[in-house]
């Protein structure tokens, strides 16, 4: 049967996947990739920590969840009432495993023998909960002794603590996990609810890639697929103010050297806007902060960082912010050069042969990343949940100019809007 079908090409290099809207409510994409040896497939759902209030056509108000409840329910949904789903995957040869981020929650399996019945398996069990009070409660411990253990953890407290100086009212702010407070109040009525809601076909995909074949998959989604309602979820979130909430937050820990992340904060960004900010941010960054800089030079030489010095984009649904950290001795004063070189590129402009030098290595990273399985199933997925498919973005990256940077870098460097965390010894 032929279903409804987008197929995305990108014609310089001759890459293409499809897009097929399945009759159950499910979009499926698949990449075939003739010659290779293994098979990549994430069945997912938008649905991560940060949504923690949503409604749908059966509610008229917003309804509100503990936090860390996604990534529980991700835990929970291995088990089922017969087996570990573990112990299925390991009957067929295929590598199992599931995460959830800020936004996604995604259920994967990597094989390279026959595909086919992984798949049953992984559209089965993700569309067969089991939750019972006891083993909620049971899962409480297990998952609070994990969230101990992140606490303890100078990095991921640095980079969290930014976060919380950074956002008021985001729910990005918290960990994925959530607090051993919200994970208390978790009970197996709310993993049904949120369940129901959030892992409802119309707001799930699947995602493979792979020596595939596209007619057999549709017909193991035909046999397995539960057709769902469009419920016509909705997500919001608290209004955030456009500022930082706070300039730093410094806590005590046993370190060999003061840790620190610092923290440009814009507005969020939707669709191919926020795919334009991200691509300009990717340019930006080793321009301004890499190790051909003239500021890491400069650090380096006064040794106020090491090699651990880094930065990272971090942007999703309602929030966006670049961010640099490392180790030193001195963090205010990395904090006060970080600021001098943004505003020295606001006023001088970048520089050109840096542009072309980072835009073509960041284009061939692209392309070097559609050989990789794994890596061609899991830009699909996050694409497809961005509203932008994997080709609109290369595009965007090939056409970029510096004056294109130019204009990203008044936007989403605001040298009046930083927050630095340290953790201090």
């Amino acid at each position: 049967m032929d279903y409804p079908k987008v197929i995305y090409e990108n014609k310089r290099t001759g890459d293409s996947y499809v897009k097929i809207k399945h009759p159950s409510g499910l979009d499926i994409l698949i990449w075939k990739m003739e010659g290779f040896s293994t098979v990549e497939a994430l069945f997912a759902t938008k649905y991560g920590s940060v949504n923690t209030r949503f409604k749908t056509i059966d509610n008229d108000e917003y309804t509100e969840v503990p936090e860390g409840i996604a990534h529980f329910l991700e835990h929970k949904l291995f088990e089922n009432e017969d087996c570990d789903v573990f112990d299925l995957y390991a009957e067929t040869g295929a590598s199992a495993n599931a995460f959830t981020s800020f936004e996604q929650t995604a259920y994967t399996f990597s094989t390279s023998s026959d595909y086919k019945k992984p798949l049953e398996i992984l559209l089965t069990f993700v569309q067969k909960p089991y939750f019972t009070q006891e083993t909620v409660d049971k899962e409480q411990g297990i998952i609070a002794q994990e969230i101990k253990m992140c606490n303890d953890s100078p990095d991921r407290k640095c980079f969290f603590n930014l976060l919380k100086a950074m956002y008021k009212n985001h729910p990005v702010r918290i960990d994925v996990a959530g607090t051993v407070e919200s994970i208390s109040h978790i009970n197996a009525d709310l993993l049904y609810e949120c369940y129901n809601t959030f892992y409802n076909l119309n707001n799930m995909c699947l995602s493979i890639a792979g020596n595939v074949d596209e007619a057999e998959i549709i017909k193991i989604c035909d046999k397995c697929l539960i057709p769902a309602e469009d419920k016509k979820l909705q997500t919001g979130f608290i209004d955030e103010p456009e500022e930082i909430y706070k300039k730093e937050i410094t806590e005590q820990f046993k370190v060999g050297l003061p840790i620190f992340n610092i923290g440009f904060k814009s507005a969020g960004f939707t669709g191919i806007e926020r795919g334009k900010m991200e691509i300009a941010a990717m340019i930006l960054l080793p321009m301004l902060f890499g190790t051909i800089s003239p500021l890491y030079k400069e650090l380096l030489e006064e040794e106020l960082v090491n090699s651990q010095f880094s930065y990272e984009v971090f942007d999703g649904d309602g929030f966006f912010s670049c961010i640099c950290g490392g180790e030193s001795n001195d963090p205010h004063k990395v904090l006060e050069k970080c600021i001098k070189a943004v505003e020295n590129a606001k006023e001088n402009g970048l520089d050109k042969r840096h542009f072309e030098m980072f835009k073509k290595s960041k284009y061939g990273q692209m392309i070097r990343g559609f050989n990789n399985v794994e890596n061609c199933a899991t830009l699909m997925m996050s694409q497809h949940f961005a509203g932008v498919d994997v080709f609109t973005l290369m595009e965007e990256l090939a056409n970029l100019t510096i004056e294109d940077c130019e204009r990203a870098l008044n936007i989403i460097l605001d040298t009046n809007n930083v927050s630095i965390s340290i953790i201090d010894n």
